[in-house]
């Protein structure tokens, strides 16, 4: 396989493989973008540079001048008295995080929001899928767009259990549904797994829900969800939660289930470096099996970079035993 780095501006569209000494590829379900830092020697008398790169530029990360892994924008530079130089660039959602506004947002989906943030920032949309849920009302302020964006969809998720997340894909925003995935890749010690290590932990988990609220003018209202084996394996753990939003009993009562499904579990996570294989970013499903630390089984990943130099690719993954992705508490402020 070949890697190919093209930079494009007004003025020029190049192959950069030339003169290219490294490239680090990464990304992490709980950032907006994903990132490319393009290493490399711009000068062969240190005395003139090769070429020039305006920032705001254009970076793209090839295999084969086929797939298309990574396009961006050229967002930093430097370089040194030798002409090393390091070139950064973020995918198109980076603007996500670089707009801040105060929003008011009534009876839509989280789909819907996106689209309206989408086109009211000028921010290429492709691909949206419908979140289905109609959120009563929403009031941001002071947000960026991704911090919107995610408590909108935090909140669509905590009612109906469905997972949606941001990505991008040949310039354009992307609002995919997750779906159950089968683990296409097998990462094994002796085989491709170079390194690896383990971690597990019920600090965060909950074996008790309650979600309690109503309208103050009508009686007050809750719900609750327990999982009796866990309450008898590592005690009681009560999570409570009181919605912004007005709720009927029902809607409660659904709300407790979703969230001691999403809480009632043991926070597991490794982290391993192996030989690289394109196709793994955040958000896929590996099977691992490591014989010493007892991985073994299927993982999502939840942050991955990739290392490209002198012909070799590796990668260091993040994994989770959970389909993680990006939550925002939405607390609702007054106004609207």
């Amino acid at each position: 396989m070949n890697w190919n780095v093209i930079y494009k501006d007004t003025k020029q569209q190049i192959y950069l493989d030339p003169i290219v000494k490294s490239i680090k590829w990464s990304g992490d379900i709980k950032q907006a973008s994903r990132k490319l830092v393009v290493e490399l020697s711009n000068t062969g008398d240190l005395r003139e540079l090769y070429m020039n790169f305006e920032k705001g530029g254009e970076l793209r990360l090839m295999l084969d001048e086929k797939q298309e892994l990574f396009r961006g924008v050229l967002f930093a530079d430097s370089i040194n008295s030798k002409g090393q130089m390091s070139l950064t660039a973020y995918d198109e959602n980076i603007y996500l995080t670089k707009n801040k506004d105060t929003k008011i947002f009534r009876g839509q989906t989280a789909s819907a929001v996106v689209k309206r943030l989408c086109n009211e920032f000028s921010i290429p949309a492709g691909e949206i899928h419908d979140t289905g849920f109609v959120i009563p009302k929403l009031v941001f302020r002071d947000k960026t767009l991704f911090e919107m964006m995610v408590m909108a969809l935090t909140e669509s998720e905590k009612q109906n259990g469905q997972r949606f997340f941001i990505t991008s894909k040949e310039g354009k925003l992307q609002l995919l549904g997750r779906k159950e995935q089968k683990a296409k890749w097998v990462l094994e010690n002796g085989v491709n797994l170079l390194e690896a290590s383990y971690n597990q932990s019920i600090e965060d988990t909950r074996t008790q829900i309650k979600v309690a609220g109503g309208d103050e003018k009508k009686k007050e209202l809750s719900a609750s969800a327990k999982d009796g084996e866990l309450i008898k394996r590592f005690g009681l753990m009560q999570h409570l939660e009181k919605p912004e939003q007005n709720m009927t009993k029902s809607q409660m009562e659904q709300r407790a289930k979703q969230l001691l499904k999403d809480l009632a579990m043991i926070d597991d996570e490794a982290k391993i470096e192996c030989l690289g294989i394109p196709d793994i970013v955040s958000g896929s499903c590996v099977y691992v099996k490591e014989s010493v630390t007892g991985i073994l089984g299927g993982y999502y990943v939840a942050a991955d970079d990739h290392s490209f130099q002198a012909g070799s690719h590796t990668m260091s993954l993040t994994l989770s035993a959970t389909d993680d992705i990006p939550k925002m508490e939405y607390k609702e402020q007054k106004g609207g």
